[in-house]
């Protein structure tokens, strides 16, 4: 039982958020599943079995199965592209069909994939006051201009933008009281933000449903995040680029494309390196 571990949307070859990756004949059952991403304590471990057209993939964090990892998705990517040559890769998720590429690049490999189909709504008024005092922010830290939101790119994330990188900076929170804030809302994550400049944006992603206190790159709520700000009409100039994970000291760069259909597929781009194998 080989189990690649990859570093997605490293920042060259630093950096980046660790993914366990399983490549496997046949999946393991689910209990054995949630056990090994227990054992190897990232935010998420991905499993993959060949089919007929492609690969099907299913996500395990350490405390629970998620619908969706961004970059899980992109260690998988490379994973594949290191034993299957560069290309594009066909996904079946529990709940949608995505692709995701890998080509080599030196000592990193270069990974996008295609989001599911986004969409976004006001978060409701409780579920905000509720997600400020887990942070210990007041309204008046949020920036006026990018609402709170549910956005959704394969996985439910709450979106708050903050006014001040200081105030990003200085995030914390309970994880016990985010566990159980997420659970009941539903929330895979929440993502906080900051935007530097229309086209650059910081952020940090608290993972509590999933036993994680932040992860240091995620994908999945990049491209919510996206999508949320195509359907606000925010002056994205058709793509972001995100810096995610310098706070915990692991600087993770995102990149995600952004075309003007609403609700379309988001491509979140990055490079990741392969850190070692477990067996």
């Amino acid at each position: 039982m080989n189990i690649l571990k990859i570093a997605a949307f490293s920042d060259g070859i630093t950096g980046g958020n660790p993914a366990g990756v399983m490549i496997t004949g046949t999946f393991p059952d689910d209990l054995e599943m949630q056990r090994i991403a227990a054992e190897v304590g990232f935010s998420e471990t991905v499993f993959a079995v060949a089919t007929g057209k492609g690969w099907r993939a299913r996500y395990f964090s350490p405390e629970s199965e998620v619908p969706f990892c961004g970059h899980a998705t992109i260690a998988l990517g490379a994973a594949l592209a290191l034993q299957h040559g560069d290309g594009a890769f066909a996904l079946s998720l529990n709940q949608v069909d995505i692709t995701v590429e890998g080509r080599r690049n030196g000592d990193t490999i270069a990974a996008a994939l295609q989001s599911p189909p986004t969409r976004s709504q006001a978060a409701p008024e409780a579920l905000v006051t509720a997600a400020l005092a887990l942070f210990g922010y007041a309204p008046a830290d949020l920036d006026h201009r990018i609402a709170p939101a549910l956005a959704h790119g394969g996985a439910d994330h709450l979106v708050l933008v903050l006014n001040s990188r200081e105030k990003l900076a200085a995030m914390q929170y309970d994880l016990g009281k985010g566990r159980e804030l997420m659970n009941k809302a539903g929330l895979v994550t929440i993502l906080l933000a900051y935007a530097e400049t229309p086209r650059l944006f910081h952020t940090r992603n608290p993972f509590a449903s999933g036993g994680v206190y932040e992860d240091p790159a995620t994908g999945a709520a990049t491209a919510a995040f996206a999508g949320y700000l195509r359907d606000l009409e925010w002056p994205h100039g058709g793509a972001i680029d995100i810096v995610q994970g310098e706070d915990m000291g692991m600087r993770s760069c995102l990149r995600a494309e952004i075309p003007p259909a609403s609700g379309a597929s988001i491509k979140v781009s990055g490079t990741a390196r392969v850190m070692h194998e477990l067996v």
